[in-house]
C-alpha cells in the first residue's frame, strides 16, 4: 500500500489530480459554512434533534442544511432528480434506450438529470422555508426575500454540481459521490473525537466495544460490497474458414449488494413521510381523522415497531431496486444472440429463469445487510451503551464505498501508467 502511495505522488499527473480534488472539497467545505441571514441556529439544531428525516438530508449536504449555509440543499436535488429519472426509464421505454446507447446517450441523461434539479430544488427550498416559518425559526418573509432565499439555495445546489463535474473531469472519483463523502466524513470525524473524549473519562468498556463495532461494520461493509458470485458462462465453438472462433469459458459477475445505499432512502422517505402527515392531523382538531392519526403517530413513536418496519422496507426495496437495475430476460437474450450459455443449463427460457433463482438468493442476503445497516443507528446506543456519537450505517456505508471505488480508480491509473511506459 505505501509502495503504490509512493508511486502515486511521483507521477505528476495523478498528484495533479488528487491536489485539484482536495482543492475542491476545500471550497465545498467553507460553503458549508457560510449561513444565510434571518434564521436562529440554535433553535434550528434543536429541531435537527428531533427529526430524523432532516438529519438524513443534512447527511448528504455534508452538515450544510444544519448550518443553513448557501449550499444547505446540498446534492439532495440532484439525488433526487437521478432518483425520479431511473423510475421514469421504467414506465417510458424511450428514456431506456436512450440511456443505454454509448456515451451520448449516457450524456442525454445527465443533462436531463440537472434540467430536472433545479425545479425540484427551487420546490425544495420552499418547503424548508415554510417548515421553519411553522416551528417559528424564521418570520414571516416578503416575496421578494422569499425569492432571493430561494434563488440563493438553489445557485448553491447547481454550483455544487458543477464542483462535482469538476472534479470528474480534472479529479479522482465520481465528483457528485466524492462531495457527499467529504461532508460525511467531516460531520463523523468531529462528533467521533467528541465522543473519545467524553468516553476516555467515563467509560473505557463503552469505548472499547464501541470501537469494536464500528470496525465490524466497516469490514462486513467492505466484504459485502466487493462480494460477488461469479455464474460461469461457456461460449459455443464456431468454425469458419480454417479457423475456430469461440469456445472460451468466462463468468458473469453478480454483485451481492446490487441496489447500493438507495433502498434505505427509499424506506426512510416513506416511513418519515406519513410520519409527518400524521403529526400534522393529530394537531388539528378533525375529530375523528385527528385522532386515528394520534393512534398511528404514537404506534410509528414505538423505536421496536419502527425498527421493525423499516427493516422490513428496506429488504423490499433491496429486491425492487435489483429488479430495476438487473434484467435477467435481457441478459440471457444477449448470451444467446453472442453463443453464450450456462453449463447445464438451457440457453433463453431457462437461463431466465435460473439466473433469476440466483439474483433471488443472493439479493436475499444483500438485503438483510442493508436492513441491518439501516438500523444500526438505533441498536448501537443500547449494546454499546455510547450516546454522544450515533453510528449512523448509512453514513459509513457510503464512505467506506466511495474509498474503495476511489482506489480502485487510482489502481487503474497506475496500470494504465505502466501500460504507457511498456508501449513506449
Amino acid at each position: 500500500m505505501f509502495s503504490n502511495l509512493k508511486t502515486i505522488f511521483r507521477n505528476k499527473e495523478i498528484r495533479s489530480k488528487i491536489i485539484f480534488t482536495i482543492s475542491i472539497i476545500t471550497i465545498f467545505r467553507f460553503l458549508a459554512h457560510i449561513p444565510l441571514p434571518g434564521v436562529d441556529l440554535e433553535a434550528f439544531s434543536q429541531l435537527f434533534k428531533s427529526s430524523e428525516f432532516l438529519n438524513l438530508l443534512n447527511l448528504f449536504s455534508g452538515g450544510a442544511l444544519s448550518n443553513f449555509s448557501i449550499i444547505a440543499l446540498g446534492l439532495n436535488p440532484y439525488i433526487n432528480a437521478s432518483i425520479v429519472l431511473q423510475l421514469l426509464m421504467m414506465i417510458f421505454p424511450a428514456l431506456e434506450k436512450i440511456a443505454k446507447e454509448d456515451k451520448d446517450g449516457q450524456r442525454k441523461i445527465n443533462q436531463y438529470t440537472r434540467l430536472l434539479t433545479v425545479p425540484l430544488a427551487i420546490i425544495q427550498s420552499i418547503g424548508i422555508y415554510f417548515l421553519l416559518r411553522n416551528q417559528g425559526i424564521i418570520g414571516t418573509m416578503s416575496l421578494l426575500k422569499l425569492g432571493l432565499m430561494s434563488l440563493s439555495l438553489v445557485t448553491g445546489s447547481v454550483f455544487l454540481i458543477w464542483l462535482g463535474e469538476l472534479i470528474n473531469e480534472h479529479g479522482v472519483g465520481n465528483g457528485i459521490s466524492v462531495l457527499i463523502f467529504a461532508g460525511i466524513l467531516s460531520g463523523m470525524s468531529i462528533s467521533f473525537v467528541r465522543t473519545l473524549m467524553v468516553q476516555t473519562a467515563h467509560s473505557t468498556f463503552s469505548l472499547i466495544l464501541f470501537v469494536g463495532v464500528l470496525i465490524t461494520t466497516i469490514a462486513g461493509i467492505i466484504l459485502i460490497t466487493e462480494a460477488q458470485r461469479e455464474i460461469p458462462i461457456q461460449y459455443a465453438q464456431r468454425v469458419r474458414g480454417r479457423k475456430i472462433y469461440g469456445g472460451q469459458l468466462t463468468h458473469l459477475p453478480l454483485r451481492l449488494n446490487q441496489a447500493g445505499v438507495m433502498p434505505i432512502i427509499f424506506a426512510m422517505s416513506l416511513l418519515l413521510l406519513p410520519n409527518m402527515a400524521f403529526t400534522f392531523l393529530g394537531n388539528a382538531n378533525w375529530g375523528w381523522l385527528s385522532r386515528a392519526a394520534q393512534i398511528a403517530s404514537g404506534i410509528l413513536a414505538n423505536q421496536a415497531i419502527y425498527a421493525a418496519l423499516y427493516f422490513l422496507l428496506v429488504v423490499g426495496f433491496t429486491y425492487f431496486y435489483t429488479a430495476v437495475q438487473f434484467n435477467p430476460q435481457e441478459i440471457a437474450e444477449n448470451l444467446q444472440k453472442q453463443g453464450g450459455f450456462i453449463p447445464g443449463i438451457r440457453p433463453g427460457r431457462g437461463t431466465t429463469k435460473a439466473l433469476n433463482r440466483i439474483v433471488s438468493r443472493i439479493t436475499l442476503v444483500g438485503a438483510f445487510f442493508l436492513g441491518g445497516i439501516a438500523i444500526l443507528p438505533m441498536l448501537t446506543p443500547k449494546l454499546t451503551g455510547v450516546t454522544t456519537f450515533t453510528l449512523g450505517g448509512t453514513g459509513i456505508l457510503i464512505v467506506v464505498s466511495v474509498i474503495v471505488e476511489t482506489a480502485k480508480q487510482l489502481e487503474s491509473m497506475l496500470v494504465m501508467r505502466d501500460y504507457d511506459g511498456f508501449l513506449r
